[in-house]
């Protein structure tokens, strides 16, 4: 504290809505797209899902899964990791950030869900997940969608506080808050369990995944990206609103998460290469081909805004902040399209690319996000003003 004395204001403000125009020009935008989107679904849901998909046997799952699910339950981490920094190491001057970081990470596995919803085939048997006697205890995507399901539920009891306080309801919000210990745990362990899952469930891909992404470690190396993209997408959100609304600096705070973002980069990209290096593929990153380019990029995207960032004098400027945080988030990204699709070769014969009607229901899921998050900041308790 004593060396970010602009940090000291925020301890002394509460969370106020923003207020302002809810029918804003970007609403707008995003709600006819939402409307185009909505065709398709229910295209998708009258005829199946080979009517607006380019999905197949070879290919079982498209961008519904790898970008909806996948990369988008790794945008909603921002509350998992900052819970790690403020209630697993005690850091108790991050909690400012934990409230948007807490909404972002509801909005992206609650349409994360959706779209498993719109992705699965007899999504009217959906509830057999839940029903122990349909179990697999072998199956990776069983546990996923537990856990999965579950985070869900504990998000939406960890936000309620802030329902509470906007209604007034102070008695509610204390009994709340003596309670929210348990679903905090939770919240930090159903993460921890399912992320790095969804690297276990590429693991059973074996030769079908390029060795430039296939290895045993990859549940390690989700685990890891997850959290720093965490950390990423709570500098990319708040450097996003900062710039159109009158919430406190938050500069100072985010210069500190982005050192720690930096460590965690460094400690993924030692895996990542020595893992690689060890198992002797190296060389395919250098063929000039899809692959390798992709490897190339995804890592590039993480090295260079690793070394700015670890020089403590660029982490004092908002502009390289939001910028390291943007290239962190599509390096992150592209790492699990990578490990998903590109990489992903299913055999001679089967090849996918995206349908317009996957295109625009994935675009109507984030259209539906965006519009909730500009309804939630102007509505209800979420920032600080300045």
């Amino acid at each position: 504290m004593r060396n970010y004395p602009a940090l000291k204001e925020w301890f002394m403000k509460t969370e106020q809505p923003l207020e302002g125009k809810i029918l804003t020009p970007t609403f707008l935008i995003c709600g006819l797209i939402f409307l185009i989107s909505l065709i398709f679904m229910a295209k998708r849901f009258i005829y199946g899902i080979g009517a607006v998909s380019n999905m197949s046997d070879g290919y079982p799952w498209g961008i519904w899964i790898a970008f909806d699910v996948v990369i988008g339950t790794a945008f909603g981490c921002g509350g998992y990791a900052m819970a790690l920094l403020v209630y697993v190491l005690n850091k108790g001057e991050y909690h400012p950030l934990v409230r948007p970081a807490l909404m972002t990470s509801l909005f992206g596995y609650s349409l994360a869900g959706v779209a498993v919803v719109i992705d699965v085939g007899r999504y009217w048997q959906l509830y057999n997940i839940f029903l122990p006697w349909y179990a697999n205890p072998n199956s990776v995507l069983l546990e996923v969608a537990l856990c999965v399901g579950a985070y869900v539920a504990v998000l939406w009891i960890e936000f309620t506080p802030t329902f509470l306080e906007k209604f007034g309801a102070d008695n509610a919000k204390a009994f709340m808050n003596k309670i929210m210990f348990v679903f905090i745990a939770l919240g930090i362990l159903l993460p921890t369990m399912h992320q790095s899952s969804l690297g276990t469930v590429m693991v059973v891909a074996g030769s079908k995944l390029s060795p430039l992404w296939w290895t045993r470690l990859l549940p390690l190396l989700f685990l890891i990206s997850c959290i720093f993209l965490g950390y990423a997408i709570v500098v990319f959100e708040s450097s996003i609103t900062g710039s159109r609304y009158p919430i406190l600096e938050e500069t100072d705070l985010l210069g500190k998460v982005s050192a720690v973002m930096a460590g965690l980069i460094a400690i993924y990209l030692v895996i990542r290469f020595a893992d690689v290096v060890i198992r002797g593929h190296l060389n395919l990153a250098f063929k000039g081909d899809l692959n390798g380019n992709m490897f190339l990029l995804e890592n590039l995207m993480l090295l260079i805004p690793m070394g700015i960032l670890l020089v403590s004098a660029n982490r004092r400027s908002a502009r390289v902040l939001f910028l390291c945080a943007v290239s962190i988030v599509l390096s992150a990204s592209l790492y699990r399209l990578n490990t998903y699709i590109i990489g992903f070769d299913p055999g001679s014969g089967w090849h996918y690319f995206p349908a317009v009607g996957e295109i625009f229901i994935s675009l109507g899921i984030v259209s539906m996000e965006i519009m909730a998050f500009l309804y939630f900041i102007k509505r209800l308790p979420i920032y600080r003003r300045s």
